[in-house]
């Protein structure tokens, strides 16, 4: 049975590595599937997901206009291609509430799990509004663990730097890499502000 699954984890937990990984085992037994990843987060090029640890894939890019449902219904019309066994989501954070809603349609009415990967809050501890929706309608919910950056805890939250200074004030989506974000436990998250 096809479910909805949110992995959920701060910068560096290995989350887009982890949607490389899930899509090799799955073409391995020679089960295709599809990635999508939202248009916003070019870092590693248009239409591409990207791991720090040097991996990539092609993806089909998400915008405000993109119908996920749609692209997945319409692949799976096509005899001439094999069924898609599960569709990919790397930066779920920045899907709208229409896009979650369509990842449940995809699951719902065509039958194909979906694992959609993302950063659950941002750097001020808010939750990003794809985030809520897939916290709201996700059959199941899994994080996925890293340490703090400056101690060996886990990490839960998120720094955002500027000039490697810790800020707290801006708007909520900026994208950027190690330079711009740490991964931080609670208690350092709230020292680094002190």
């Amino acid at each position: 049975m096809a479910q909805l699954y949110y992995k959920y984890g701060t910068m560096n937990s290995g989350k887009s590595f982890e949607i490389i990984k899930v899509a090799h085992n799955y073409e391995e037994q020679d089960k295709p599937v599809m990635i999508f990843s939202p248009a916003i987060d070019d870092r590693s090029g248009a239409d591409v997901v990207g791991s720090r640890v040097g991996f990539s894939r092609p993806a089909i890019s998400v915008d405000a206009g993109t119908n996920m449902y749609d692209i997945v219904k319409t692949r799976l019309a096509d005899v001439t291609l094999k069924r898609v066994y599960c569709v990919l989501v790397d930066e779920a954070q920045f899907l709208s509430k229409a896009h979650v809603l369509q990842l449940t349609q995809i699951v719902d009415e065509l039958g194909v799990p979906v694992m959609a990967f993302g950063l659950k809050n941002d750097f001020q501890n808010q939750l990003f509004e794809g985030s809520y929706n897939l916290l709201v309608y996700a059959d199941k919910i899994e994080e996925i663990k890293t340490i703090c950056w400056y101690c060996d805890r886990k990490a839960t939250m998120v720094i955002r730097l500027r000039d490697g200074v810790p800020v707290n004030e801006g708007e909520q989506i900026q994208i950027g890499g190690n330079e711009d974000y740490k991964p931080v436990c609670r208690r350092c998250y709230h020292a680094s502000f002190q």
